[in-house]
């Protein structure tokens, strides 16, 4: 009774429904340092269960490769003896990441289709409607020609306003729920590899 297990479980290949009822992976994977391919361990995995783990290693470090891994428990395997480290960087993007985490137990909805191509984007949406509060992690890949991509968000109020935040941009816009939903939310990203995280907070009804 109240035990806490953490299953890894052979490089996360028993990560199975029977299993997750009784344990949760903190480490959902030994294949930990490729951006890809987690990023589409969190895609397939957040159509299951909704806590889930993975982190970093200490080779090259940046906010793509960090934002990659970022689920709801993030294990920071940093070498503090490494002097090149950018500890300004790691403060920022792990501070935005303790700012959305909770979102990730909301409602999960995939705004792209699932692929392993390295010239796409890949994005999802974490909706938390009991507060009005949601997430959206997307990721232009390393050969991608695209520099924008536009996402038709999901589960919103249509008739109430978001404010929507770049958490890499100052400001933030007002949109209405049936906008991001319709005309969606476009996402331009002039460099590649690269990411972007947007949080949304409804605001008011519209009347």
């Amino acid at each position: 009774p109240d035990m806490l297990i953490d299953s890894c479980a052979s490089g996360g290949r028993r990560n199975d429904l029977e299993t997750m009822r009784r344990a949760v992976p903190l480490l959902r994977s030994d294949y930990i340092l490729e951006p890809v391919g987690n990023q589409c361990h969190t895609y397939g995995m957040s159509f299951w269960y909704p806590y889930s783990g993975t982190g970093t290693g200490s080779g090259e470090l940046n906010p793509y490769l960090l934002r990659s891994v970022m689920c709801p428990h993030f294990t920071a395997c940093f070498d503090v003896r490494r002097t090149d480290l950018d500890y300004d960087m790691l403060r920022r993007v792990m501070g935005q990441w303790r700012e959305f985490a909770s979102c990730f137990f909301g409602d999960y909805y995939p705004l792209t289709p699932y692929s392993l191509d390295n010239d796409v984007w890949i994005a999802w949406q974490f909706d938390c409607p009991e507060v009005g509060e949601g997430l959206i992690q997307a990721f232009r890949r390393g050969d991608s020609v695209y520099e924008s991509v536009r996402l038709r968000l999901r589960g919103l109020d249509p008739e109430a306003a978001y404010t929507v935040s770049n958490l890499d941009e100052p400001g933030s816009a007002t949109m209405t729920g049936r906008e991001l939903a319709e005309t969606g939310l476009r996402i331009a990203i002039t460099e590649h590899p690269c990411s972007a995280v947007i949080t949304y907070k409804r605001v008011t009804d519209k009347e």
